[in-house]
């Protein structure tokens, strides 16, 4: 093949391309069609053509909606105003209540945001909270994890009195809530002489316990929604019930739920907040003790929620993030540094 001719190659249109070609993970075009030639795209193009990719699946997973026309376009965008005015007002409203409540003083005097933002409190209660708080989370996680895995398999299980006790433990755990378990852990652990850690390994045991449910589910719908093939290449490989689950079916089902795995540490961190019921000295319960010092628990509590925002705001990005590595680890698509 000549210079002449590779260049002229390279001159396509990428919306007939992605149709008939997809680009493998060296940056090379291929075609579905046999004997075709193979052409090394830049970096410019290979972002064109998986756009294109984009913009052809989505109009694909549109095509069950009516497109809104002038009229609905414009009543959408009245619509939009209408609703950002309103939340506008209600800020505003909230600003001045807060600048002037029916009783008590300013909410918004620095006199009161002060010791709610100094160093003391970051040092003394917001930094040991939130190390409370993680500690609790990645226990309860690690438990949850083995929990699921386990009582996943049991419910899978061929032999029915495995099944059946794996179900009453799971549907039990995901019916009683969750500051129940860690009210009867604490009581419990307290009453076998636990002392002081009582209260974390009652946070630790309540969330493993409703969290591991709920990873046990979701391995288990994992696992079921499989093709059939999986399970009788399996089989016909020698492999016995047991170990078709382990080698074969359930990687695949932990790696299809992964976002939802994810997305569940966002609620582990979430209810750790309960056991400030318990005494725990988490985050929210040292935030209330520093507004119970200083008579500003409202400026507290805010700061602490801002906190709780950004770290769960960490872990949903980590679980939109997931599904787009996957997607581009899967779909032949790489950049540079991937394919490096």
């Amino acid at each position: 093949m000549t210079d002449t001719t590779f260049e002229s190659e390279r001159e396509f249109d990428s919306d007939a391309m992605t149709a008939n070609t997809y680009v493998d993970r060296e940056g090379f075009t291929r075609s579905t069609e046999p004997h075709s030639p193979r052409l090394k795209l830049t970096k410019a193009e290979r972002k064109k053509i998986t756009r294109s990719q984009r913009n052809q699946r989505h109009e694909q997973q549109s095509v069950l909606f009516d497109e809104p026309g002038p009229r609905a376009q414009q009543c959408i965008r009245v619509i939009n105003v209408i609703g950002v005015l309103l939340v506008i007002a209600f800020l505003a409203w909230i600003i001045v209540r807060f600048a002037n409540p029916p009783m008590g003083e300013n909410q918004l005097s620095w006199k009161l945001w002060e010791p709610a933002l100094n160093g003391r409190a970051w040092v003394s209660f917001y930094l040991p909270g939130i190390v409370s708080t993680l500690a609790a989370s990645v226990v309860a996680i690690a438990g949850a994890t083995v929990f699921g895995f386990l009582f996943a398999l049991g419910r899978l299980s061929t032999l029915a009195p495995v099944r059946a006790v794996c179900s009453v433990i799971v549907e039990f755990c995901r019916a009683v809530p969750v500051l129940l378990f860690m009210i009867f852990f604490w009581r419990l652990f307290a009453g076998l002489g636990m002392g002081d850690s009582s209260p974390f390994w009652a946070v630790c045991a309540g969330l493993i316990c409703y969290n591991g449910s709920v990873v046990t589910e979701l391995i288990r719908s994992g696992v079921g929604n499989l093709p059939v093939g999986q399970r009788e290449a399996a089989t016909a490989l020698g492999m016995s019930h047991m170990a078709s689950l382990m080698r074969v079916e359930v990687p695949q089902a932990v790696i299809a739920s992964m976002p939802a795995l994810v997305s569940q540490l966002v609620v582990v961190v979430k209810d750790s907040a309960l056991g400030s019921v318990i005494s725990y000295a988490d985050l929210l319960q040292r935030a209330r003790r520093l507004g119970s010092l200083h008579f500003n628990p409202l400026q507290t509590i805010i700061v602490a929620g801002v906190i709780y925002l950004v770290l769960c705001g960490l872990l949903s990005r980590l679980a939109q993030w997931i599904p787009a590595y996957m997607q581009r680890r899967t779909t032949g698509v790489a950049s540079a540094a991937d394919s490096a």
